[in-house]
């Protein structure tokens, strides 16, 4: 790759006007400015951003952190948010932490090492000191997308209530007997729970933790061949319901003729399984767009001002599973 120095060789000027050229600075005289902007062209110059950012220049870069990539959502969540980057003239790096929190915590590390401008993130545990400490270190705005996060800018859903509206719908659909699939700490399952208490079923409703499919697997079996009359599925996300319902093919039970299973996400998937599967829709576009304005507005104009709490609300998408 050709560097300044070399751009000066070929069109014998210096090197500190052609990094004035290369800079934008327009007090350069016209015919050496095209010169060199037609030298770095024909030559394929890409600037150094990081002996910009050593230079206290803005790299251009937004780091984004999610917690599995592998998930439709997350994946066309960040497509969305590389949308409204590009659009501003930020490019993003990507990193997936697995949710494994020394994952998020080396992946902020990396952020730190290549100066970017400001951070998206999706936190695993957004209340845990050690996430606040780490998110202190970056010294860079960082914006929490999805999760509601203490002491940072936030944009998400409401967790809580999508699950509570999940609750009303399933109970109206006259299913007694509930299994939640997921943390008992995510919203989802919390606004879900207390919205079956206050209808009655907090005795029928219970939750498991997803570890891996096989265990996930036999749970299942085990929860439905114990009592299946009228019982339904809420899993936390679109792909913790595909393992259900292959679980559910593997029993021979039918859905929605013996049991109902509802996702969130409402990814892609959902409309071309058999029977389509019924999901929560998140407004995906609008939350990208808003996250990265107000990430770009920390950056632009720093200083401290209160925090955006900006909870977004999901919508049920009923389809032949429930």
């Amino acid at each position: 790759m050709i560097t300044m120095t070399e751009i000066a060789k070929l069109t014998g000027v210096s090197q500190p006007t052609v990094s004035r050229v290369l800079n934008g600075n327009k007090n350069v005289d016209a015919a050496i400015r095209e010169r060199v902007l037609a030298c770095a062209k024909e030559h394929d110059y890409q600037p150094n951003v990081l002996a910009k950012s050593l230079q206290g220049r803005k790299t251009m870069l937004l780091g984004v952190l999610v917690t599995d990539i592998s998930n439709g959502f997350f994946a066309d969540l960040t497509k969305r948010i590389e949308v409204e980057a590009r659009k501003r003239g930020y490019s993003i790096i990507l990193f997936n932490s697995d949710y494994n929190p020394r994952n998020a915590q080396e992946c902020l590390d990396v952020f730190r090492r290549y100066r970017v401008d400001g951070v998206l993130a999706v936190p695993i545990r957004e209340a845990s000191m050690e996430w606040q400490e780490y998110v202190k270190k970056l010294d860079v705005p960082v914006v929490a997308v999805t999760r509601r996060a203490q002491g940072l800018d936030s944009v998400y859903v409401d967790h809580f209530h999508a699950g509570a509206m999940v609750a009303d719908y399933l109970a109206g659909r006259g299913y007694r007997r509930f299994l939640f699939i997921g943390k008992d700490y995510d919203g989802k399952y919390v606004g879900f729970r207390q919205a079956m208490e206050a209808k009655g079923f907090g005795g029928q409703t219970v939750n498991t933790v997803y570890e891996n499919d096989e265990q996930l697997r036999k749970t299942v079996q085990s929860w439905f061949r114990s009592s299946w009359n009228r019982a339904a599925v809420f899993a936390s996300n679109d792909i913790y319901a595909l393992r259900v319902l292959d679980a559910l093919r593997e029993l021979g039970m039918s859905v929605p003729g013996n049991v109902g299973v509802i996702g969130f996400d409402d990814t892609s998937t959902c409309r071309y399984l058999n029977p389509r599967l019924s999901s929560v829709s998140q407004p995906m576009e609008r939350m990208a767009r808003e996250a990265v304005i107000r990430l770009l507005d920390r950056i632009e104009h720093p200083g401290a001002r209160e925090l955006l709490d900006l909870p977004l609300q999901a919508a049920l998408v009923t389809r032949e599973s429930t």
